[in-house]
C-alpha cells in the first residue's frame, strides 16, 4: 500500500513537470487565453440551472471579436487520460467581444448548452487544461495545482503571465466571468483628497483650465479673422479695379458711338438726302374703257326708223 501511494505521487509530480514544461509549446501570441479555473465549486458562482460546478474562465486579450466556434478544451486529470470538449458552432455566444470572457462549465452535462463540457476537473488534484483553435494549434495551457473548495487557480490581472490562489479574501478574491483585478481605489484621488479637502486647489485648478482655453482661443480667432479680413480686402480690391477697367472701356465706347450718332443725323439735316415737296395736292382725272363705257351710257341712245 505504501508503495502505492509512493508511485502514486511520483506520477504526479512527473505529470506536473511535463505539464509545466509543455507550457513552452505555444509561441504567446495568442488572442485566447485561460484566466482562471475552479475545480470545486460548493458556493461559489452558480451556472444558469442554479448549481455550483467547476468552471474554465476564457479570455480575449485582442482588440477584435473572436468566435470559439470550433475550438477545443482539453483536459487530463491524470496522465495520458486526454478528455477533449469541442466547442459547438452555431451559438451566437461563442464569439467572445473584445477584453471579454468567456466561462465554461465543467459539469460534464453538454446537453445543458454550448458552455457546458463533457469533462470534469478532480477536486484537490492537479490538472492540465489546454484550448486549441479550429486548427488544433495550441493556444494557451495551463497545468492547475491542486486547489480547496471555491479556491480558483487565475492570472494576477487579466493576460498577465503570472498565476495565483484566490482563496476569495478580500484581496485575492475569486472572479468568474469578470476582471480578475478590480480596482476598488484610486491612489491619485485619495491623494488628492489629502491634500485639497476643501477643493480649493480644485476649483482654482478648474478656472486656470477654462480661463486658459478661453484665452488660447480668443489668440487663435484674432490671428484667423486678421487674415480673413485681410484676404478679403484684397480681394476687394481686386474686383474693384476690374469694376473700374470694365466702366472706362464702356464709357469709351459709349462716347464713340454717340458721336457717330451725332455726326449722322448732321450729314442727313444738311445733306439733302429728303426729297423737297411743294405741299400742293393734284387730282388728275385717268380715263380708262370702264369709265368711257360710263360716259357711253349717259348718252340717250336713239331708236332706229
Amino acid at each position: 500500500m505504501l508503495k502505492m501511494n509512493i508511485y502514486k505521487r511520483i506520477l504526479t509530480g512527473l505529470f506536473i513537470v511535463l505539464g509545466l514544461v509543455s507550457c513552452n509549446q505555444h509561441d504567446g501570441t495568442s488572442k485566447i487565453l485561460l484566466n482562471e479555473v475552479l475545480t470545486d465549486n460548493a458556493a461559489n458562482f452558480e451556472d444558469d440551472y442554479g448549481i455550483h460546478s467547476a468552471w474554465i474562465e476564457v479570455f480575449n486579450k485582442s482588440y477584435n471579436s473572436v468566435d470559439l466556434a470550433g475550438y477545443f478544451l482539453k483536459v487530463s486529470n491524470e496522465p495520458g487520460d486526454t478528455i477533449s470538449y469541442i466547442i459547438p458552432k452555431g451559438d451566437v455566444l461563442t464569439v467572445v467581444r473584445p477584453r471579454q470572457h468567456a466561462l465554461f462549465w465543467a459539469d460534464a452535462k453538454p446537453n445543458r448548452g454550448t458552455f457546458h463540457t463533457n469533462f470534469t476537473l478532480n477536486n484537490g488534484h492537479p490538472c492540465w487544461i489546454g484550448i486549441y483553435d479550429s486548427g488544433n494549434k495550441l493556444l494557451d495551457e495551463i497545468v492547475v495545482p491542486a486547489l480547496k473548495t471555491d479556491e480558483s487557480y487565475a492570472r494576477v490581472q487579466d493576460a498577465s503571465k503570472e498565476w495565483e490562489i484566490k482563496s476569495g479574501s478580500t484581496t485575492k478574491y475569486v472572479t468568474p466571468n469578470t476582471n480578475n483585478q478590480t480596482i476598488e481605489k484610486n491612489e491619485k484621488v485619495e491623494k488628492f483628497e489629502q491634500h485639497d479637502s476643501d477643493g480649493i486647489g480644485m476649483s482654482l485648478t478648474a478656472m486656470l483650465v477654462v480661463f486658459s482655453g478661453l484665452i488660447l482661443l480668443y489668440i487663435i480667432f484674432r490671428i484667423l479673422g486678421k487674415a480673413i479680413f485681410a484676404k478679403s480686402e484684397s480681394t476687394k480690391q481686386h474686383v474693384n479695379m476690374k469694376q473700374e477697367e470694365t466702366t472706362n472701356k464702356c464709357a469709351e465706347t459709349s462716347s464713340n458711338e454717340v458721336y457717330a450718332a451725332i455726326a449722322m443725323a448732321l450729314h442727313e439735316e444738311f445733306g439733302g438726302v429728303h426729297d423737297i415737296e411743294s405741299n400742293i395736292l393734284t387730282i388728275r382725272r385717268v380715263h380708262s374703257p370702264w369709265s368711257a363705257k360710263y360716259d357711253a351710257l349717259r348718252v340717250i341712245p336713239r331708236k332706229k326708223q
